[in-house]
This record gives structure tokens, C-alpha cells and sequence, in this order.
């Protein structure tokens, strides 16, 4: 019987430095596609891989749906506007650490919840729904609202509800509105998968158990605390657990590396893996990412 992963979010065109010099590589990427495009990878044939957004009419946003099918994506519940198109985003690098610049003002993943039949549908006889602090950030307050409710219909349902908060606060008018939806958000999740990093800066965590604690207060069953290259936490129904990191050969080029972990984590617990199996798993695959350029690596050994 086939099984349902269905990740919701924005995708947008990605210019990537390519080798030495001023030239740049396009590509299309961002948080939940690229989580969905290593899930495609990972598990086996009887999942089904969806991504639920919206893309515009124009050519560009027409070799992005391509894109979506050409990685094997189930593109049913991409929804084509003709009042907008798709974002994009540039990466710099520094000693491997990335910035970012963002065009996205008329991106049309922000009308994810225009369409009232969208995302329910998507939802319907899923196993998993995955959604990211980006998704929401991209969302007026109101479109917030109503994803949270269709995601919470679906968590009763019996759909697993997974939840990166992502925090990103330049997508937000302050970041106390981003730490108010980012807990909000964490009400309808069965899993949590918080960077620690970014839950210090706004939440003030002083340890990963902090983070780990918070949001399980939530009502969050399994709460995944990353933690770069150190050790992570895990809060499993109330039991603890810390996990070595998998040290990369080198360090390329960090983007997509929580994305890239969420993935090998989830597509092992998906298959029947236990934890400590999941977190391996997880921390295998970001580290054999962050020694590539880009986003999505291709070629590499999963």
C-alpha cells in the first residue's frame, strides 16, 4: 500500500557560486523541498513524495514544476497562479558559512492558503505532513491561522504533523510575532525539529534540554534538538537521549544541512528504524551534504 510524505512550503530559484571566479549555478531549492527531494531518494518505492505550493505561469516557474517531476515529486498539489511567480535567492559563501539574498516580494507560495481546497486535500490519507518556520514566515497572519487549523484537523485524522521552526526572522515584522507562531505552530506538531542555535537567540535557551523541554510542553511527542556538528538531544515521551553528530570530510558549503538531516532522520523512522537509528541516519546524510556545493547534491551515496 502506497504511503503518503507530504511536505508544504516555498521553493525558489537558487543562484549558487560554481567553482572559482563570478560565475553562478541556478538551481531551484529551499527548506521543505529540499527535505522532500532527499526524502524521494531515501525511501523506498511505496512512499509517495508530495510537495504541496504554489508556482506561478511564467517559464521560469514552468522549469520548476519540471524540476519537481524530474526528482520523482508528486506535483498534484502545486498550484499554478497567474497573478505572481516563484522567488529567488542568492548564496555567498564564506569559509563554508553561507548568507543569503532574497527576492521573493511576489513569490506565490505566499498564496499557499488562498485556495481553500489546496492544502486539505493535500492532507487527505496522508502518513506524514511536514512544514517549516519559512512556511509559516511566508504567510499573512491569517493564512498562518488556517494552515495551523488544517493541520490540526489532519493531526486528528491520524496524519503525523512534523514541525521545523526554522527561525528566520527577516521573514517576520519582529521576532516576538516569529517566537508567538513558532510555539503555536508547535501545538499541532507530533514531532519537533529545532536547531539550537536559533532557539538560543530567540528563545533565550540556555542548554539543549531548555529547547528540548519547551517544546514538549507543546504536546510534542518526539522533540529532535540539532545541534551543528556537537551533540544533539532527543525527548522522546518523556526519556532523554543524546546523539553524536557524524563529522563531514570537509566543510563545503552548509545550506541545507538541517534540511538534509530532517530527511535522513524522518525517511529511517518512516522505514521502521528506531531512534538512535533515525538521529544516525539524519547525521550521516547532512554531513555527506555540507562537504558539497549547493542545496541538492547530487551523486552522492544515500
Amino acid at each position: 500500500m502506497t504511503q503518503r510524505f507530504v511536505s508544504l512550503g516555498e521553493c525558489m530559484v537558487e543562484l549558487a557560486p560554481a567553482g572559482e571566479g563570478n560565475k553562478l549555478l541556478q538551481g531551484f531549492a529551499g527548506d521543505t523541498l529540499n527535505t522532500a527531494w532527499y526524502m524521494r531518494k531515501l525511501l523506498r518505492p511505496d512512499w509517495q513524495v508530495d510537495y504541496v505550493t504554489c508556482v506561478g505561469s511564467d517559464a521560469i516557474s514552468g522549469k520548476m514544476l519540471e524540476f519537481f517531476q524530474n526528482a520523482g515529486l508528486n506535483t498534484d498539489h502545486v498550484k499554478s497562479r497567474k497573478d505572481s511567480t516563484v522567488g529567488l535567492y542568492l548564496i555567498t559563501l564564506d569559509n563554508g558559512e553561507r548568507s543569503f539574498s532574497y527576492w521573493r516580494s511576489d513569490s506565490a507560495a505566499k498564496r499557499l492558503c488562498q485556495d481553500p481546497g489546496l492544502v486539505p486535500g493535500a492532507l487527505q490519507d496522508a502518513a506524514v505532513a511536514y512544514f517549516s518556520g519559512i512556511t509559516l514566515g511566508i504567510l499573512s497572519a491569517a493564512d498562518r491561522a488556517s494552515l495551523l487549523d488544517h493541520l490540526r484537523t489532519a493531526r486528528a485524522a491520524g496524519v503525523e504533523i512534523v514541525f521545523d521552526p526554522n527561525l528566520r526572522p527577516a521573514l517576520w515584522d519582529s521576532p516576538q510575532t516569529m517566537c508567538t507562531a513558532t510555539m503555536q505552530a508547535a501545538e499541532v506538531a507530533d514531532v519537533v525539529l529545532p536547531s539550537y542555535d536559533d532557539e538560543a537567540s530567540f528563545f533565550g535557551d540556555a542548554y539543549l534540554k531548555a529547547t528540548a523541554e519547551r517544546y514538549a510542553k507543546c504536546g510534542s511527542g518526539l522533540v529532535v534538538v540539532k545541534n551543528g556538528g556537537a551533540e544533539m538531544l532527543t525527548l522522546d515521551r518523556g526519556a532523554f537521549a543524546a546523539h553524536v553528530s557524524t563529522a563531514p570530510e570537509a566543510i563545503v558549503d552548509t545550506t541545507a544541512a538541517g534540511d538534509s538531516f530532517n530527511a535522513g532522520f524522518l525517511a529511517t523512522r518512516a522505514q521502521g528504524g528506531a531512534l538512535a537509528e533515525a538521529m544516525r541516519g539524519g547525521a550521516d546524510l547532512a554531513a555527506k551534504v555540507i562537504a558539497h556545493r549547493g542545496a541538492l547534491v547530487q551523486g552522492i551515496a544515500l
